[in-house]
C-alpha cells in the first residue's frame, strides 16, 4: 500500500506553489504561508493576462486581493490533507485576469485565519479567448 507516499505527496502540495502551464511565465511565487501575507509581482507585456494560482489547506476561507487591478476573490480551504491531483478535496484555484492594467506590476494580499496554510504562483500569459460569458441576473 502506498499510503505513506500519498501522504508525503499531499503534504508537499501546499509547501510547493502551484505549477502553471508551459505557455505561461512565472513572475512570482510564495511558498507555504500560514495566515495573512502580502507579496509583489513584476510588470508584464502589454496585453498579457495575469494568472493567479492558489493552493490552500486548513479549515476556513481566505480572501485574495490583487492591486492595482482591484480584483479579489474568496477561496474556501479544506481541513485535513492538502489536495493532490487525485484527491477529492481539491483546494487549488486558478484565476486569469485580463482587464486593463493587468500588465502592470502589483501586489497580492491574502487575508486568512492562522489555521490556514497556503501557497501561490503568479504568472503571465496570453488571455484566453472564448465565448463571451452569459449575462447574469434576471430580466423581466
Amino acid at each position: 500500500m502506498n499510503a505513506d507516499s500519498d501522504s508525503a505527496s499531499a503534504s508537499d502540495s501546499v509547501k510547493s506553489p502551484p505549477e502553471l502551464d508551459d505557455s505561461e511565465t512565472v513572475v512570482a511565487r510564495q511558498g507555504e504561508t500560514r495566515g495573512a501575507g502580502t507579496f509583489g509581482f513584476g510588470e508584464g507585456e502589454k496585453g498579457d493576462a495575469l494568472i493567479i494560482a492558489v493552493r490552500c489547506q486548513g479549515e476556513g476561507e481566505i480572501e485574495v486581493s490583487v492591486k492595482p487591478v482591484n480584483v479579489g476573490f474568496p477561496l474556501e480551504c479544506v481541513d485535513g490533507e492538502a489536495s493532490t491531483a487525485t484527491s477529492t478535496s481539491t483546494s487549488t484555484t486558478y484565476n486569469q485576469i485580463g482587464v486593463a492594467g493587468a500588465e502592470k506590476k502589483g501586489t497580492v494580499s491574502v487575508l486568512a485565519p492562522s489555521s490556514v496554510r497556503w501557497s501561490m504562483t503568479i504568472g503571465r500569459g496570453e488571455p484566453q479567448r472564448g465565448e463571451a460569458p452569459e449575462p447574469s441576473g434576471e430580466t423581466e
